[in-house]
């Protein structure tokens, strides 16, 4: 009986990793589809076979699953901006081979060495250990140096064929890379995994101020934005300018106004023009530092209880 559990909670585990990794990379995927779906599609097959590979190497939770879905997703927004500017016009059939082959190879060896591997990332689960990050940081440097040449290299010049193979042949020098230093990055996902860890332990001494500062950033937000369309339907003429035109806010209008005081990122697409409405905006964006204070003044205080505890 106590096995039976021990199976069914891991595959809870992996169905639970394997779905966060889908659904990252299917959201990456969505975005990079503006050019046609083959190579999205791939990805996402890509994803699944390395994340179900990779589970069966390492079941070490679902925090190691989010490295997993995290490292995955980063390359493929690398593959496909990096491709995009120094591979415009490589044949469609390669680019989802190009980006499955360094996938694979590293999947592959993970494999062939699973004892070894297996064995040197049980050792980090309860610590993160940083001495190794060194030899990670030049596997990384080496693979952002055939980025690089790809990009300052005149490659867009040449036809769809000679961008085809220099795009395969940099993706197998980044391959070749990858098998090299396996060791150092399965014990970099560990040690993201020991990290997450922590900070999921402390998530509860945070939930509370946390919860506060959103509650209160929202009822600020829904009462100056009520104030802004409220006054701008009362006043003769429109107090605000809409894409350079005088004109009314509706109500969700107003309330991204106000969200966007609030926060103080200024979009520019209304614009107040009243001087009483740009007092009433300015003094949003002073309650709205002081409320910035005392969301950060609550987590710091959390922090140090949860700290002491």
């Amino acid at each position: 009986m106590p096995e039976d559990r021990t199976i069914r909670r891991q595959r809870r585990t992996a169905y639970r990793s394997g779905a966060l990794t889908l659904g990252l990379m299917l959201l990456v995927a969505a975005a990079a589809g503006d050019d046609g779906w083959l190579f999205s599609v791939a990805a996402l097959v890509v994803a699944g076979l390395a994340m179900g590979g990779l589970y069966l190497v390492f079941p070490h939770g679902p925090l190691f699953g989010l490295g997993v879905a995290n490292g995955l997703a980063v390359y493929m927004c690398l593959y496909v901006v990096i491709g995009r500017s120094a591979f415009p016009q490589a044949l469609d059939w390669a680019l989802p081979i190009g980006f499955l082959m360094p996938v694979a190879a590293f999947v592959t060896v993970c494999w062939l060495r699973r004892r070894e591997l297996v064995a040197l990332a049980s050792e980090g689960l309860d610590e993160a250990d940083i001495t190794h990050l060194p030899r990670f940081l030049r596997w990384l440097g080496m693979c952002g140096l055939v980025g690089v040449l790809s990009l300052a290299s005149p490659v867009n010049r040449f036809g769809p064929e000679g961008q085809t193979l220099v795009l395969l042949v940099a993706m197998a020098a980044i391959s070749t890379i990858s098998v090299v230093a396996v060791r150092d990055v399965i014990r970099l996902l560990v040690d993201v995994a020991a990290i997450l860890t922590l900070v999921t332990a402390r998530v509860r001494f945070l939930a509370v101020p946390m919860a506060t500062y959103v509650s209160l950033f929202a009822l600020m937000a829904v009462a100056f934005g009520c104030l802004y369309r409220i006054a701008d339907a009362l006043s003769t003429a429109p107090l605000f300018l809409k894409i350079d035109t005088m004109s009314r806010l509706n109500f969700s209008e107003a309330l991204h106004f106000s969200v966007v005081t609030l926060a103080t990122v200024g979009y520019g697409d209304i614009l107040p023009i009243d001087d009483g409405i740009r007092i009433l905006a300015a003094i949003q964006m002073i309650l709205g530092q002081l409320l910035l204070l005392f969301g950060f003044s609550e987590i710091m205080r959390s922090r140090a209880r949860g700290a002491g505890e």
